[in-house]
């Protein structure tokens, strides 16, 4: 695989998908998050087959317990996952808001507006319910979102990455704006946190090190 490539791919695909973003209203988003929570409901199973291999793979190559810990997706994790869902479904809508409004002499009110970034990267560990909690909060925002998890969490992230984009699709909102990379080659990394003509922020979630 030509990583380099690749990720340009995955950036070029959540550039278009952000625009399709920032223009939706809270009625769509929302929608969309309701319906990528139905689609893990449904796909309960397959996520824990997911996770099942990651958790197998890791065993076998000497995770150490607190990481297995992470990685672990449990009943009680994927209801906390739903709910997650729809707590962030339920805020309101930042997009459009504002905030220090301040008479000019003129008689013109200028402040703060909050509006989508755009394309955001995130880097995360272990813990494959981040990928349900970022992808979440980056839609409420209007953004598009390219997400890169450990390595030990891949078929489980590609799987809720599976019910995002169906829910997505579900709600008539472009697919493509929320991404998993699908490689365990750290190289994606790099090409990540260099494509500025598509991604206009990155995030690192982890400790120390990763960040």
């Amino acid at each position: 695989m030509d990583i380099k490539q690749y990720m340009q791919g995955l950036g070029e695909q959540a550039r278009q998908a952000s625009r399709a973003m920032s223009a939706a209203d809270s009625g769509a988003k929302n929608a969309a998050l309701l319906a990528i929570a139905q689609r893990i409901q449904a796909d309960r199973e397959a996520l824990m087959a997911a996770n099942a291999d990651d958790m197998a793979a890791a065993h076998a190559n000497g995770l150490e317990p607190a990481l297995l810990d992470r990685l672990e997706l449990t009943p009680a994790r994927i209801d906390a996952m739903l709910e997650g869902i729809e707590q962030v479904a339920a805020l309101a809508d930042p997009v459009g808001a504002l905030t220090a409004l301040v008479a000019r002499p003129s008689g013109i009110q200028v402040g703060k507006m909050r509006v989508p970034l755009g394309v955001i990267g995130i880097i995360y560990e272990s813990r494959p319910n981040v990928t349900v909690e970022a992808a979440s909060l980056c839609l409420k925002s209007g953004n598009a979102v390219i997400l890169r998890g450990g390595s030990e969490a891949l078929r489980s992230n590609r799987a809720i990455a599976q019910c995002i984009c169906d829910g997505l699709a579900d709600a008539q909102l472009p697919a493509a704006a929320v991404q998993v990379v699908e490689t365990s080659d750290r190289a994606a990394v790099g090409e990540l946190i260099t494509m500025p003509d598509y991604v206009d922020v990155i995030v690192p979630r982890g400790g120390k090190g990763l960040i």
